[in-house]
């Protein structure tokens, strides 16, 4: 099949807020061939602890070149425990310069709890401005609905949730269906 052909996988909205101590990384469950969901309950969001240190990641793109970075970051925790920078940094560094690593296809957010990062194979490391970051299809969305929400009493998992929700409802390829996970600072 032609690869113009080939409908093309979507879907996934993963969001990080850090508020009042913590940091909650929420996604969504859906991925989708094409205008069909093929699956509404995917587990897009994942706690790693390499070598003792918690480390929260949401990841929005091909799983199966996420679940490669997520190992790769992994290793780079067990080589500097407690340097979630530098691991973020390092694995960028891979990611941009390796052939094999080039070319897969996929984002993360990652945190420690006091850090939160988007990682990108464009050899980007990101620290968000306003606390907020979004990736995947529906990322914008949740983005602008958390930043609005942000200056509202509203605890770090009530503006993930809620602005998922949002997301949802806009986007045709992001669900409901969340996984939430959350790290103290």
């Amino acid at each position: 099949m032609a690869e113009q052909e080939f409908p093309g996988w979507h879907g996934t909205t993963i969001i990080g807020v850090r508020k009042g101590g913590e940091v909650v990384i929420a996604g969504d469950g859906q991925v989708s061939l094409g205008q069909t969901v093929i699956k509404g309950t995917a587990r897009k969001v994942r706690r790693l602890s390499p070598g003792g240190t918690d480390v929260v990641c949401g990841f929005a793109g091909s799983t199966a070149d996420a679940f490669t970075l997520l190992e790769r970051l992994e290793k780079k925790l067990e080589a500097t425990p407690g340097q979630l920078q530098r691991a973020c940094v390092e694995l960028a560094k891979d990611w941009r310069t390796d052939k094999y690593l080039q070319k897969l296809e996929a984002m993360l957010i990652v945190s420690d709890g006091a850090a939160l990062y988007v990682i990108t194979g464009a050899g980007d490391v990101l620290e968000p401005e306003h606390d907020v970051t979004a990736i995947g299809s529906g990322g914008n969305y949740a983005l602008a609905a958390a930043r609005a929400l942000m200056d509202s009493d509203k605890p770090a998992e009530e503006i993930a949730r809620s602005a998922m929700a949002i997301a949802a409802d806009i986007c045709v390829y992001t669900n409901g269906n969340l996984t939430v996970e959350t790290i103290q600072a």
